[in-house]
């Protein structure tokens, strides 16, 4: 399960992020094996800025689920600062907790300058290496600091850790597989981001592999969209409000909170959103929980992955409750009763 903490109009952060920490509980009861939150920041429809918070308060509400970040955007961050931070939450919850790691900025290049403070690329030019600093600053032998002088100084993330969060390279493009590869990590293909490239990526990722100590074995999944109703019908209605947000992200349109189902149906179209919404739809999974599942089997296979990871992107109506997801709870319910 993947978590952006959607927020629709007249909803409020705070019924946003307990909406969300409702349905992790829901995914956990269900049996999910990991449920993650993005960052992206400055969005009017998006709440998920801070993962290592929510983590947090998620793993106070549920007992046996994988929580983690989908991702960490690590040049928005100084690698020792995350790594303190998922240190702790291994602490809090021992056995539970993911790191999965980006490099794209997850907003705009003003937000992106006041994140990074110097505004400049060096950060996401130090990618690789930092990758590597966080696995080690994770380890029980630490990191080692050494001075031009020839002095060192070793750095741990927490004092006596018994356990390491597992750490997992996301993106969408050749650069992130052929990482991952290198430096023996499970990698995540952003499919539900984008579908292109797809087949490319986990090629490079399986050929180019790498085995670790901690990873002997290439490991993937996949994010995927999804809505699932008790009616094919319900879902695609459903699914609208969300497939226009992506079309005013592609079309740089002015950001707003998601559409409620009400006002996707009633607002008013044209060409071009059209054909990204269209588009969009053609790659996501939309319908009952039984074609659901059947569906997500199938394409798991096809792409010889692990796992699959659902972003369930149901939209609400104007009469469901503000601090609930009923649609995404509901999508969650009938695809792990499905499958």
């Amino acid at each position: 399960m993947l978590d952006l903490v959607p927020v629709r109009t007249g909803q409020t952060s705070a019924e946003a992020i307990a909406a969300s920490l409702s349905l992790a509980e829901i995914a956990d009861r269900l049996g999910y094996r990991r449920y993650w939150f993005a960052e992206h920041h400055n969005m009017p429809a998006v709440a998920s800025t801070t993962p290592p918070v929510l983590i947090a308060a998620a793993a106070s509400r549920t007992k046996t689920m994988r929580l983690g970040s989908g991702g960490v955007m690590l040049p928005n961050h100084a690698p020792l600062i995350v790594a303190e931070q998922f240190a702790a939450l291994e602490a809090i919850a021992p056995g539970r907790i993911d790191l999965g790691l980006g490099r794209a900025p997850g907003s705009d290049p003003v937000i992106t300058q006041l994140l990074r403070g110097s505004g400049t690329t060096s950060d996401v030019e130090q990618f690789p290496r930092h990758v590597q600093d966080i696995s080690l600053l994770l380890g029980g032998e630490g990191a080692t600091v050494r001075f031009t002088s020839g002095g060192e100084y070793n750095v741990h993330s927490t004092p006596a850790a018994v356990s390491t969060p597992e750490v997992w390279l996301l993106g969408s493009s050749d650069y992130s597989a052929q990482l991952a590869a290198s430096q023996g990590l499970p990698y995540v293909f952003a499919n539900h981001f984008s579908g292109q490239g797809l087949e490319r990526a986990l090629d490079l990722y399986r050929t180019g592999y790498q085995p670790s100590e901690a990873h002997p074995e290439p490991r993937t999944f996949l994010t995927v969209n999804v809505v699932a109703s008790p009616t094919a019908e319900e879902a695609e209605a459903r699914a609208l409000p969300q497939l226009r947000m992506m079309a005013r992200l592609r079309l740089n349109k002015p950001l707003v909170a998601l559409e409620t189902v009400e006002e996707a149906l009633s607002a008013a179209s044209d060409p071009a959103t059209d054909q990204v919404v269209e588009a969009a739809r053609s790659r996501w999974f939309v319908g009952t929980g039984s074609s659901i599942a059947t569906e997500l089997c199938e394409f798991a296979a096809k792409f010889g992955v692990d796992e699959v990871m659902l972003s369930p992107v149901a939209g609400a109506y104007e009469s469901e409750a503000m601090d609930a997801a009923t649609g995404r709870a509901q999508t969650l319910e009938l695809v792990a009763a499905a499958v």
